[in-house]
């Protein structure tokens, strides 16, 4: 295997292809494990948050709920998340900016956006271009076993909360629009359906977030299951037995 192939196996969450920019970016790591929890897989998400961010305080906003057929602790959307990229799930992001986001490496997922999809819908009854392609892709079952990215719409993870109300069943939720209108409220509404109907999600409060933070979270789902694929991480073990065996990385 050459240079290049190791570097773009071992560092496909962060980007670097040359070993300058994998100095950068694992010093960069490094400095937020000093400041964050290194236990759990949602240590790990945590850590990407601070990193997408840029703010230390921010890992205390994060939000996990729902559940997997081991449990309902913290690092079950995180094991929910690196199964379906493990099983190639399709990924499904609110815009293109987000889609944008998303590492093309270290996995084998397509990575769809829904904007542009329910434009006759959005039309006839005036709801936003995002809520209306939401809602157009759940007529296909497009969601169904999906990761589902939502990084900059409120009224699509709205659309979505109420997919999942009516029985549709992603993978994992990763939602983090940003805004003052809608945003937290929506991010809300993902957890209360998430918590009712077990549907493992990513979300976090406050008023900030976006489309780079939650490329960033999806990006890390993709890393974890990078490590399962090499070893590295078991995903057969709760949060409370993997903080205990210190099995995290």
């Amino acid at each position: 295997m050459s240079d290049s192939q190791e570097f773009e196996e071992e560092y496909a969450d962060l980007g670097a292809t040359t070993q300058n920019a994998m100095d950068i970016a694992e010093t960069s790591m490094d400095i937020v494990r000093g400041f964050t929890p290194d236990e759990t897989l949602a240590d790990r998400v945590r850590q990407k948050s601070v990193h997408s961010m840029g703010d230390i305080e921010f890992q205390h906003l994060i939000e996990f709920t729902g559940g997997d057929e081991i449990g309902d602790d913290e690092d079950a959307p995180v094991r929910a998340g690196a199964r379906a990229v493990l099983e190639e799930a399709d990924i499904f992001t609110d815009i293109t900016m987000v889609k944008a986001g998303v590492t093309g490496r270290g996995h084998d997922c397509e990575v769809s956006k829904a904007i542009g999809h329910g434009k006759e819908l959005a039309a006839e009854t005036g709801m936003t271009r995002t809520a209306a392609a939401m809602l157009e892709l759940d007529k296909e079952d497009a969601f169904e076993g999906s990761i589902v990215t939502i990084g900059n719409a409120p009224t699509a993870a709205l659309a979505l909360a109420d997919c999942i109300e009516q029985g549709t069943r992603p993978a994992v939720v990763v939602a983090n629009p940003v805004g003052f209108v809608k945003a937290e409220e929506s991010r809300g509404r993902i957890r209360e359906v998430s918590e009712e109907f077990g549907v493992p999600a990513i979300t976090h409060v406050g008023r900030r977030g976006g489309s780079g933070l939650a490329a960033a979270l999806t990006n890390e789902l993709i890393h974890v299951a990078k490590d399962v694929r090499t070893d590295e991480i078991d995903l057969e073990l709760d949060a409370e037995t993997r903080a205990a065996d210190g099995r995290n990385r």
